[in-house]
């Protein structure tokens, strides 16, 4: 079941095409990476998500339903450009922000002594925002945003301002609000982190969605026939190379040798993909170290993509 459906959305400014005709499909309780160059469309269609900005036609769904007014309570939102009130204390600001979402004030207590604790700030609840090191309001505002259970979460950047230590705090409590049931949309221009945490993705690319579908299927589609294979260095390396040359199957794109190894990269043909074959080809007339298919990966894929 699709928790987020956009169907056709379109969105014009003066002189500007934003959005044209984008239909996103972001499953239930997975993470979806929403991912596209500067000036795609991608934040204007998160603003449509948010109820900011309204397309000019198109049809946006929630769990299955019309957006409505009221779906704001279950959305969190996680701007690229961070919008805590600089001047307040970090705890006050906090609780005003839960009882917004619709938290008594009791409830919002407990739940930000959890988060504070977890996230090892509770010592600076009672400081002015300002007095916080960047890394330290990104925390502040990453619980602020999670912290009313909503079943849909939008992140925008959210490893911004994060250093290596806490990058992988908020992937892994990301990871974490998934489990728990919890639908992401996550935008961001680091393919590693969309390699590492997403389920599916949407590409948008002046103002089009150009590609869609789950991380490892798109990786897949994307394979171009090259395998990697690190072959023991044989004692006649020319006739070693003659030998291969002469197997049908592929041919040598790249050659490297040091005193052990014999690395190579190989093509397959057209019309042949039969790993077995080639494996056992290779098998019988080298001492193979390893062999694997060379996957490309979701930036070599965005990067082909928008360029073409």
């Amino acid at each position: 079941m699709y928790y987020v459906e956009t169907r056709n959305i379109v969105k014009q400014y003066t002189g500007h095409l934003a959005l044209d005709k984008v239909s996103i499909q972001v499953p239930e309780a997975k993470i979806y990476g929403l991912l596209g160059p500067n000036g795609a469309g991608k934040t204007t269609l998160i603003r449509i998500l948010n109820q900011i900005t309204n397309p000019d036609s198109g049809e946006v769904f929630i769990n299955g339903n019309p957006l409505k007014a009221k779906d704001v309570y279950n959305i969190g939102y996680l701007p690229e450009e961070r919008g805590l009130y600089k001047k307040m204390k970090v705890a006050e600001q906090a609780l005003y922000l839960a009882r917004l979402k619709g938290l008594s004030k009791q409830d919002a207590r407990i739940i930000l002594k959890y988060w504070f604790d977890k996230f090892n700030i509770r010592d600076w609840a009672d400081k002015k925002l300002e007095e916080l090191s960047k890394g330290m309001q990104q925390k502040v505002q990453f619980i602020i945003t999670i912290l009313h259970e909503p079943k849909l979460l939008i992140f925008d950047e959210p490893f911004s301002g994060f250093d290596p230590v806490n990058t992988q705090l908020i992937k892994e409590e990301i990871l974490n609000l998934k489990a728990k049931g919890s639908t992401i949309l996550f935008s961001t221009h680091n393919m590693a982190s969309v390699e590492e945490i997403c389920d599916e993705i949407g590409l948008i690319d002046k103002s089009k969605l150009i590609l869609q579908g789950k991380v490892q299927d798109i990786k897949l589609s994307h394979r171009s026939g090259i395998y990697l294979v690190k072959l023991r260095l044989p004692e006649d390396l020319e006739l070693a190379k003659s030998k291969l040359e002469k197997l049908p199957f592929f041919k040598i794109e790249n050659s490297l040798t040091d005193n052990y190894y014999w690395q190579l990269e190989l093509s397959i043909k057209a019309g042949f993909n039969h790993n077995n074959t080639i494996f056992k080809e290779l098998f019988e007339s080298f001492e193979i170290v390893s062999f694997e298919e060379k996957i490309p990966s979701m930036h070599d894929i965005f990067i082909k993509s928008v360029q073409s």
